[in-house]
């Protein structure tokens, strides 16, 4: 989680650095349903155990930061993340490729007076400069817009109406993002039938960054142009789409851990049907109450309060995240019961901390499965073939001991990848409920129109990047109540 900055003592430094008048305006209403291509980062290259844990390590560090301090909500970008989207944004429109993130309350991409901001990314793609100058549709968001208190809490000292809405977050690792609020266009596909799409588009207010430190700065090489928030706070994308009546506020992902792709849906996912539980409430993340643990038929002893640790409470569900973390008196009888089963393994310790060995045989059949219970009776079951993973021959524990973490990471239950591919995992946001059901990423799922009552069908596929990228694609669709009009770009 990032710490932001309370924006009204930094208020002064902000506004010299962003120095723009605004031009009021109103907010287009687009009316549509439609989908984004997403990519998954690291499909197509073998990433060692080592960047594995990198990865997850700063997330979580930028997962944690600062939770006391929110400022118009609990927004944050983590880390770049597994899964990232091409969007077009601006009249006419230009590309963006941002990471799609559960964990991120705001939408934000890279601006023209960015001088640290990356140009070229090392997964294969030029990095674009949004200018609002260059955009017949693009609107500076006042100081005095209700986006603006909205998000801020209310109004700021020293921000009056000529005056443009800034934005500044710092995050744990010591990055930081800055800028200002705009509003825009957002291009993307529009369902026009069962596997069938063509151009829409959409009105959004997103952050315009102006200044970038750390691993947001050019001297990242795997930076993308921003971030696409799909969190709670009323200010991520779909929150303002919800709000305006443009959509359900619930989303759907299933991410396919066998070839690398899948669906990611905003909508109302009528088939497969999902089992829900309750998300813990006043909680910054998608936290759920875990009731226990069992490994095949053993169910593993302790009291449900060992999830929580103060202000943090439950499990955090985190697709971007690639392994899962427990806490030591959960870790340590959980991998033990799963050794249990193969008494003659010959152990190896990799990097100081991955258990790992040698093994031949269907790993199925040799180990038991890790089935998690929660509130509601709603059960989340991992294979073998999913907490083991491969690695020079040998396979290694995906289950990760939080209680060998840092002080602030300490103890902490974190579910990732490792758990949530191959699972339609859906986010009722309306009801405050999450859930997942066991299905076929590769597959299709039906997502309702809720204009005029039809059931489309959506499939996973893979999709053709302009830069030939070597990466498997998501399909995102994007389900809007009514339509009324499109805007031309």
């Amino acid at each position: 989680m990032i710490l932001r900055g309370v924006i009204s003592s930094h208020y002064s430094l902000l506004l010299l650095l962003i120095g723009f008048l605004v031009v009021s305006s109103s907010i287009t209403r687009v009316l549509s349903w439609g989908v984004i291509h997403v990519k998954y980062k690291f499909a197509g290259s073998q990433r060692s155990i080592v960047d594995l844990k990198v990865h997850d390590s700063v997330r979580q560090v930028r997962i944690l930061a600062g939770v006391d301090l929110p400022l118009g909500g609990s927004g944050r970008p983590d880390g770049l993340g597994l899964y990232y989207a091409r969007i077009g944004i601006g009249t006419p429109s230009k590309d963006y490729y941002v990471q799609v993130d559960t964990g991120s309350d705001i939408m934000w991409v890279n601006c023209i007076q960015c001088k640290e901001c990356p140009r070229r990314s090392s997964l294969g793609m030029d990095l674009t400069l949004y200018n609002i100058e260059d955009s017949a549709t693009g609107k500076l968001v006042s100081c005095d817009q209700d986006f603006c208190y909205a998000i801020n809490g209310g109004p700021l000292a020293g921000c009056t109406a000529n005056m443009s809405c800034p934005y500044l977050e710092i995050y744990g690792d010591g990055s930081s993002t800055a800028g200002y609020f705009v509003n825009d266009i957002v291009l993307y596909d529009r369902v026009s039938g069962d596997l069938k799409t063509s151009s829409a588009n959409g009105s959004v207010i997103f952050g315009c960054g102006a200044t970038q430190s750390g691993n947001l700065g050019s001297s990242n090489e795997e930076s993308l142009d921003g971030i696409l928030g799909f969190g709670k706070a009323n200010s991520s994308m779909i929150s303002q789409l919800a709000s305006s009546g443009k959509v359900k506020n619930m989303f759907a992902h299933c991410l396919d851990g066998v070839n690398g792709g899948g669906i990611f849906a905003i909508g109302h996912v009528v088939r497969p049907k999902v089992n829900m539980t309750p998300l813990v409430p006043n909680q910054p993340h998608y936290n759920v109450n875990m009731t226990a643990v069992q490994v095949g038929h053993d169910f593993l002893s302790f009291t449900p309060d060992i999830f929580d640790s103060g202000d943090r409470q439950g499990v955090i569900i985190d697709s971007g995240t690639t392994l899962a973390y427990l806490p030591e008196m959960v870790y340590e009888p959980l991998v033990s019961k799963i050794l249990s089963r193969q008494p003659d393994l010959k152990l190896q310790t990799i990097h100081d901390e991955y258990t790992c060995f040698q093994y031949s045989k269907s790993l199925d059949q040799a180990f038991p499965n890790v089935t998690f219970h929660f509130e509601n009776s709603v059960t989340l079951k991992v294979y073998p073939h999913e907490y083991l993973f491969p690695y020079n021959g040998l396979w290694c524990i995906g289950w990760q001991n939080s209680g060998m973490q840092s002080r602030d990471r300490k103890n902490m239950t974190l579910l990732g990848d490792l758990v949530l591919s191959n699972k339609l995992v859906l986010y009722d946001l309306e009801n405050q409920t999450i859930g997942w059901t066991e299905y076929n990423c590769s597959s299709s799922i039906q997502v309702l129109d809720e204009r005029t009552g039809t059931v489309h069908l959506v499939g996973s596929q893979n999709i053709s990047s302009a830069c030939h990228l070597n990466a498997w694609s998501i399909t995102v669709l994007i389900l809007l109540a009514t339509l009324l009009h499109f805007l031309g770009c």
